[in-house]
């Protein structure tokens, strides 16, 4: 008796090599979807988004542009490499604007202020817990979780600041209609202008 193939594939899934895939790996392997994260050295594949996904994604972008000084850029789904092995793909990030330039494909983990995550259903366990550990072990200063309340289209806005002898977040605030914070940079963004998008 033959086993037969579960699915009919277009494509044959690549085979990780030993040891993992590393960041040289994701930026060579051809034909990758939008957006592939690497984490502990597999491949992370995006799923289709909902639609307060793309709304808190355009909200929190336009807020930010709005509002960053001189010397910070906000980037929506750009790498982030962490390690050989780690190259997540925060929603949104602020970095320093001498990263910046039209050829860059990804930032060095140094060079990122803010990582936002919006979660979404697929992703709720790596933006909950595996992302915001490891980009607190990384060094990265502020990390924001935006969630929302089954069923509803208004965002929960977490905010998270890095106590650096423990390199691990602390919770800051959590902000459901207007966010109000002073650092990373003085910022104030209505979050109920979801509602308007």
């Amino acid at each position: 008796m033959t086993a037969e193939p579960m699915h009919d594939w277009p494509y044959p899934w690549p085979r990780p090599p030993e040891g993992g895939y590393t960041v040289d790996d994701l930026l060579t392997l051809p034909d990758l979807p939008p957006h592939t994260e690497l984490i502990d050295g597999s491949l992370v594949f995006v799923s289709p988004q909902k639609e307060f996904h793309t709304l808190m994604l355009f909200l929190l972008e336009a807020g930010l542009r709005a509002l960053v000084p001189d010397d910070l850029r906000v980037r929506r789904e750009m790498a982030v490499v962490i390690d050989r092995q780690n190259s997540p793909v925060p929603d949104v990030c602020v970095v320093k604007a001498t990263a910046t330039g039209p050829g860059r494909t990804r930032y060095g983990v140094e060079d990122v202020v803010l990582a936002i995550e919006v979660v979404s259903p697929e992703s709720a366990s790596r933006d909950r817990d595996t992302k915001p550990h490891k980009y607190a072990r990384a060094g990265i200063g502020h990390y924001w979780l935006v969630d929302s309340p089954a069923g509803e289209n208004r965002p929960v806005l977490s905010t998270y600041q890095l106590d650096p002898d423990k390199r691990s977040y602390v919770l800051t605030g959590i902000h459901h209609d207007r966010l109000v914070l002073d650092v990373p940079f003085p910022i104030d963004i209505d979050l109920t202008a979801i509602d308007k998008l």
